[in-house]
């Protein structure tokens, strides 16, 4: 693939749905064999560049975390062309440094989703023939992730270059004593979108990041008041105008490089993970 040919989904979390920052902007409806997205995708421009919006909660935020169809999410944006995928996500810090208003870019996760359809190879009607077992030691794009840092640095925002996500079922907040439990268990960040997004992803050989905003310190914090709806929204503000900043930046550095063997060699790791039925 040539320097610039690529399309660049962006699954927007709470207040980054809005497809404002797309020039050019078209609604296309879809339908996958694994369902309905979130929402209408919505395609335009960022910078010249072909962008696919997709609203993970729906643009009326009515969609639960468990209940995102994460798969018909992902393979609409593959479907569309996408190459890579950048996501915004709302996150608590179960760490003291990682403060609220910070950025992370996560590099690893632990997973503790236990209701979702987190692979396309499940053997029922209309998934992917076979079973694929992805590789996971680095679920989250190095180079992409390097782009965003990139960005983040130019643009003087507090980030951190690595984070363990700690991926929950929701929708409820931890009790202190799971909160307590994620940080000896070496856990960064915590939020509850992050599985099976990222997995599926993988799956289709898309190259992943995540932008994670830091919006409160979970419940392990005695000297902060535990989170809560309210307490997520009072630093959410500038937290997403952070993100979308990343986002309009980062759009065109990920055009201006060569992809063609990172995105070959993603098509083989699928390929060589898929088990098919033996004859």
């Amino acid at each position: 693939m040539a320097a610039g040919k690529v399309k660049v989904g962006i699954i927007g979390g709470t207040g980054i749905d809005d497809p404002d920052i797309l020039e050019g902007r078209q609604e296309k409806t879809i339908i996958t064999p694994f369902g309905s997205p979130s929402d209408n995708l919505v395609i335009g421009k960022i910078k010249e560049i072909d962008c696919v919006l997709i609203a993970r909660h729906g643009r009326k935020h009515t969609v639960t975390p468990t209940h995102i169809n994460y798969r018909a999410n992902i393979y609409a944006l593959e479907q569309e062309g996408c190459t890579h995928v950048v996501v915004t996500t709302a996150c608590g810090s179960l760490k003291e440094d990682y403060r609220p208003g910070d950025i992370v870019f996560p590099d690893q996760f632990i997973d503790r989703t236990n209701q979702r359809e987190s692979t396309f190879y499940d053997g029922k009607e209309g998934s992917h023939v076979g079973v694929c077992h992805i590789p996971m030691h680095e679920p989250y794009c190095p180079e992409l992730r390097k782009i965003l840092i990139d960005v983040a640095r130019d643009l003087g925002l507090t980030h951190h270059e690595k984070g363990v996500n700690v991926v929950i079922e929701g929708p409820r907040f931890s009790s202190k004593a799971e909160s307590k439990m994620f940080r000896i268990w070496g856990g960064d960040i915590i939020n509850m979108t992050a599985m099976p997004e990222v997995a599926l992803a993988n799956e289709k050989g898309l190259c992943y990041a995540a932008i994670a905003m830091v919006t409160d310190y979970d419940s392990w914090h005695d000297d902060h008041e535990p989170v809560s709806v309210e307490a997520v929204l009072k630093t959410f503000k500038s937290n997403v105008s952070n993100a979308i900043k990343i986002i309009l930046e980062c759009i065109p550095r990920i055009a201006q490089k060569d992809w063609t063997h990172l995105l070959k060699k993603k098509a083989d790791d699928v390929k060589s993970s898929t088990m098919l039925p033996k004859a």
